[in-house]
């Protein structure tokens, strides 16, 4: 049997799996297993070994923590203050709920690294306020998930940390790189918000006496300092991104329970067990395609890649766009997590060989698996902010649409100018 035969065998039986409602942990170790007996290299022993070497990682520590951080941040009332402290100054203006939702996803994601986290937390509290004053729903949820996209970006961001992890890719690099693209996400959001503004009739808050405005940012100190500790540890060489983790959650959890006192021990129960469900969610993910990766790697597709894209090689920027196109056709199909598992490790040999700078691959790997978050069919974050609002998907896919066309466009600018990413690393650094 051909190469481009199981390949396309891999890929229809991963589809098909998902089509019918399997897990996609469960998919990716289903659709392992049956190249490993279709390769005639049926071996239970190995197929459990592969599992166990997926989650064994000391960096990957990182990822439990970083989600009770984000699961702390939203229980303690860090979120909620970061939220608070972008209405006092922007909530007056038209549409400022909506310039509000921006600026606390850009705060929000340089603490928890977390889309699925930040999207649900901004929903949680501004859907309620957008709804009651006249905002349309699907274009305000549209918003708010182009908006959560934002913390795979941004340091520090758990997918990061798996790219590093599964392509020996520096971390504390790939946290640089995240820095200006992540702020640039911003402005293309304001953007685009202000062009959806044009047709919108919607109140706006009070305006909020200066006074009043700087108590409501004193009572966010607390929150805006995680993230300069957070990015000064690293910077400075005083911890390690997995290390920064364990702060972030330790500084999270003592900002709750002796700072703002908005935790008791009772309700520490629920959020130990929330960060464990979507920690063992992440981790299976990880388990499940390491053993689809051995397979692919066994049936020589990363070969069969590299002779397709051989003659791009000597055209780095046509070939980081072929690249590119086809990880936006992946991110409509596969998840962010398994997505940098099964392809990174096959694409950035290649991207190497054409002299693509690694750093710069792995935040356009990521930043283009965290827009296909938003990019149904399958889009993640879409059914969090549907599922929180009680809103129809298809309402949510036609709000997010504007914004995703800037996000792609981003992409794309990113993609002709590598600068804007390699510049301000080297500088950085």
């Amino acid at each position: 049997m051909g190469q481009g035969t199981i390949a396309l065998l891999f890929v229809v039986a991963m589809l098909a799996l998902m089509g019918i409602g399997v897990p996609m942990a469960f998919a990716l170790v289903l659709t392992g297993a049956s190249m490993a007996w279709l390769l005639d290299f049926w071996d239970t022993q190995l197929l459990a070994q592969n599992l166990v070497a997926g989650i064994d990682s000391f960096p990957l520590l990182a990822v439990p923590f970083f989600i009770l951080a984000g699961e702390l941040m939203n229980a303690g009332g860090i979120s909620r203050r970061i939220i608070d402290m972008a209405r006092a100054w922007l909530g007056h203006v038209r549409g400022g709920l909506g310039f509000v939702t921006i600026g606390a996803a850009i705060l929000m994601a340089s603490m928890s690294g977390s889309a699925l986290a930040d999207t649900a937390a901004l929903a949680t509290i501004l859907l309620p306020m957008m709804r009651s004053q006249g905002y349309p729903m699907g274009t305000s949820a549209g918003l708010m998930a182009s908006g959560g996209i934002i913390a795979p970006i941004i340091p520090p961001s758990m997918p990061f940390v798996i790219y590093g992890v599964t392509t020996n890719t520096s971390i504390s690099s790939l946290f640089l790189s995240g820095i200006v693209p992540g702020l640039i996400m911003g402005l293309g959001l304001v953007l685009a918000w202000l062009w959806q503004l044009r047709g919108m009739n919607v109140q706006a808050d009070a305006p909020m006496p200066m006074g009043e405005r700087l108590r409501t940012s004193a009572r966010a100190f607390w929150a805006l300092l995680m993230p300069l500790i957070i990015i000064g540890g690293m910077k400075s060489g005083v911890f390690t991104p997995t290390e920064a983790a364990v702060v972030a959650a330790f500084y999270a959890l003592v900002i709750a329970f002796a700072v703002h006192r908005e935790m008791g021990l009772a309700d520490l129960y629920g959020v130990l067990t929330r960060a464990a469900k979507t920690t063992a969610i992440v981790m299976f993910l990880c388990a499940g395609a390491q053993v689809a990766s051995y397979m692919v790697t066994l049936a020589d597709l990363p070969n069969t890649l590299s002779g397709l894209l051989g003659p791009l090689v000597d055209h780095p920027r046509l070939l980081m766009a072929v690249m590119m196109i086809v990880l936006v056709l992946i991110g409509t199909a596969l998840d962010l997590t398994p997505t940098i598992l099964i392809f990174a490790p096959v694409m950035l040999p290649i991207a190497v060989k054409a002299g693509i700078d690694p750093v710069y691959f792995g935040l356009m790997f990521v930043l283009n698996g965290a827009i296909g978050l938003i990019t149904p069919p399958v889009g993640t974050v879409l059914n969090v902010v549907a599922g929180v609002g009680r809103l129809r998907l298809d309402e949510v896919i036609k709000g997010v649409n504007p914004f995703l066309v800037v996000y792609l466009a981003i992409l794309t600018l990113f993609t002709v100018f590598p600068e804007f990413v390699t510049a301000p690393v080297r500088w950085l650094r």
